[in-house]
């Protein structure tokens, strides 16, 4: 008796596991800009991109986006998202500057930390339902939360990712000097993970968005109050 509850205790965990297997499902691709080598893409990502002097744009097709509604109504996963592998064992920061084009609610030039359809987490750079543009934090665990930030009143901005293996800060800046801490949330993603880029129009016809100035490097910032 008190084997086979060990056998399937055992059993139980290992399905546990598997939904947060850090595979990120897609197509391999080789997008490469100065500081990055995109090498996965979702949705067809890698079809949609163009490479100008070394800026990457991103299209997002009609109602496009990454989101798991909680109530299980709105849940949708068509976003094209661009991925590099993360080697998460080790500090980390990835930079980008984002210039999305606001046509319509919610259009967004997005950042992700991502594993899987059901674990990841979004920095977006997003249009609101006043029409204002602000920071947005989505983390998804099964189904994704949503966090409204400041309001940036500007076309563009620098989105920031840093680890130090235990902790993950976002954050943002106008000028790449001056960081603006978003979210601050334990690091309890797996040594292998990806990072990544995204565009979205979940109500819109279709967007773009551009991204540049990328740097991915193996070290992480030393003040996560102040982004620096």
């Amino acid at each position: 008796m008190n084997k086979l509850f060990y056998f399937t205790l055992t059993v139980l965990v290992l399905l546990s596991g598997c939904k947060n297997t850090p595979v990120a499902k897609g197509e391999e691709c080789s997008v490469k800009l100065p500081g990055i080598e995109f090498t996965k893409s979702l949705n067809n990502a890698s079809s949609l991109v163009s490479i100008e002097s070394g800026r990457l744009i991103l299209k997002a097709n009609a109602k496009s986006d990454n989101f798991n509604d909680p109530d299980g109504k709105l849940s949708n996963n068509t976003a094209p998202v661009l991925l590099a592998r993360l080697d998460n064992s080790k500090p980390f920061t990835f930079i980008s500057k984002v210039t999305p084009t606001f046509n319509d609610v919610y259009d967004a030039g997005t950042m992700y930390i991502y594993m899987n359809q059901n674990k990841w987490f979004k920095f977006a750079f997003e249009r609101d339902e006043r029409m204002l543009t602000r920071a947005v934090t989505v983390r998804t665990i099964e189904t994704s939360d949503d966090n409204n930030h400041d309001v940036i009143d500007s076309a563009s901005m620098y989105m920031k990712i840093s680890s130090d293996t235990k902790t993950i800060g976002f954050y943002y800046s106008i000028d790449k000097k001056t960081w603006q801490l978003v979210r601050l949330f334990r690091n309890d993603y797996p040594a292998e993970a990806w990072i990544g880029v995204s565009t979205q129009a979940p109500v819109g016809n279709g967007t773009s968005a551009v991204f540049e100035d990328f740097s991915l490097t193996q070290n992480s910032i030393k003040d996560f109050r102040m982004g620096i």
